[in-house]
């Protein structure tokens, strides 16, 4: 690859050639995967991006695109002697629209900056990833990410309106509109939500915004097992209270999570449910007291109120802190999202929990219980190759199991590299020779981002 020549189609200071600069741009959050770039490019907007793939197309040179690396299943992790194409400098917001509820965002924007920027106008962006802070909305469209509040308002994909992406051969494409209504055509624009990379860069995003909600209160409430928990989920489903967040900690992340972020979290109970109401105040007050009353019903050792929005907001920031939280008790933290339908999530933890056992392994689990998304967690060390075969083989049985029960090998981390092997499990044969040939029609050549979802063809 001629790397003078790919420098010479940009402005100065675009390209990183150097290794120690390639270091950083090797990894993602994903453990134990790690792969040295040939190159990293910084482009400032799409016609960037289409001199990039030009150049690839020319050269045959693999392209990974990469914003904060903040992934968990290895998707921006680099090919070897590829390109890496990082859209952090394309990090502005274009444009805030009150009239149609919408915003037009380039893909480096990170995701709180969208809520913060929302919020000026009165206005809310509801998905929010544990690692809004710092994960792009870029990298969030293209893994579809989830979050806290996608019970009540979804994930990503339920507010991209529309998206500016970079096709293989370089050329630019929009696919959307504002318009609430907009079926011309075949529906591309949710095709490249959740693509991972392999079908195109996003350059630009427009998304949808909904009214910020007048009032919030938050509960906490603790049980002694966690199948009391699960039933009190499914309960407050069944009074028709669709809850913004409903989290689940097992004991051994709630005790994590009280080490490192000292908020007062009970240590002495099995599970412990995180459950939001957000909405008209007076009908926040009644489901908030709604759901308390279920909670006791269904066994909560103890239900808590937070007084305050300061307390609420500490006890949310101690919930997104769990995968640091729990990172910190062995050198290698594996996080996996299987998820099941709700009703199935008490039978899924329990598998967990005696996995880990079965193998002698340490695994902590944290989730979105509220719409079946739970987050085995491993806890392990990389260099212990003997330990990590028991992770794998304890991986590909929880795998398993979420899929005999209706499940998913993914909710929200997406497929990448890590779980690229597992997905022939999920789909039938056919099912599955479909989504070969999406990406054999959109990137003949496979350039882009080569060996994720789909091993290396050829």
């Amino acid at each position: 690859m001629n790397l003078t020549e790919l420098t010479s189609r940009l402005p100065e200071g675009s390209v990183l050639t150097a290794r120690e600069d390639l270091l950083p741009y090797a990894f993602d959050g994903t453990a134990a995967l790690k792969q040295m770039p040939a190159a990293v490019v910084f482009p400032r907007n799409a016609e960037d991006v289409a001199a990039v793939l030009r150049f690839a197309d020319e050269q045959n040179a693999p392209v990974v695109t990469r914003g904060s690396g903040t992934g968990l299943s290895g998707g921006s992790v680099p090919v070897k002697n590829g390109i890496v194409l990082c859209t952090l400098r394309m990090d502005k917001v274009l444009e805030v629209d009150t009239r149609n509820l919408a915003m037009m965002v380039e893909p480096g924007v990170l995701t709180k900056v969208i809520d913060e920027e929302a919020a000026k106008h009165g206005l809310f962006y509801p998905p929010d990833p544990s690692s809004m802070k710092v994960s792009t909305i870029g990298g969030n469209v293209a893994n579809n990410s989830g979050g806290l509040r996608g019970l009540k308002y979804g994930v990503t994909r339920d507010y991209v309106m529309g998206l500016e992406a970079v096709i293989p051969d370089g050329e630019i494409v929009w696919l959307g509109s504002k318009c609430v209504k907009d079926v011309a055509g075949y529906n591309l624009r949710d095709l490249f939500i959740g693509s991972e990379g392999t079908l195109g860069v996003i350059t630009r995003i427009l998304l949808k915004l909904v009214p910020r909600p007048k009032a919030k209160r938050t509960l906490l409430a603790t049980y002694s097992d966690i199948e009391r928990a699960a039933e009190t989920v499914s309960a407050v489903i069944e009074a028709k209270i669709i809850p913004c967040t409903m989290e689940f900690l097992d004991r051994m992340t709630i005790r994590c999570v009280e080490d490192f972020a000292h908020v007062g979290l009970p240590t002495d109970c099995e599970a412990l449910l995180f459950m939001e109401t957000d909405g008209h105040p007076a009908v926040v007050e009644e489901e908030a007291a709604a759901m308390a009353e279920i909670a006791r019903k269904y066994g909560a050792k103890e239900v808590t109120l937070a007084a305050d929005e300061a307390q609420a907001l500490q006890l949310a920031t101690a919930r997104r802190s769990a995968f640091a939280a729990l990172a910190r008790i062995k050198p290698t933290t594996i996080l996996e999202d299987a998820t099941v339908p709700r009703s199935e999530l008490a039978r899924m933890v329990r598998f967990c929990e005696e996995t880990g056992k079965k193998h002698g392994l340490q695994l902590a689990s944290f989730g979105h219980m509220g719409d079946g998304n739970l987050h085995p967690t491993f806890l392990t060390n990389e260099k212990d190759t003997e330990e990590m075969h028991r992770v794998e083989q304890a991986m590909s049985e929880i795998f398993d199991f979420a899929i005999s029960l209706g499940g998913t090998i993914t909710g929200e981390h997406g497929v990448g590299l890590a779980k690229r092997d597992f997905l022939p499990r999920q789909f039938d044969p056919g099912s599955y020779a479909l989504l070969s040939k999406v990406k054999a029609s959109l990137d003949p050549k496979g350039l882009l981002n080569p060996g994720k979802i789909f091993p290396v063809q050829g």
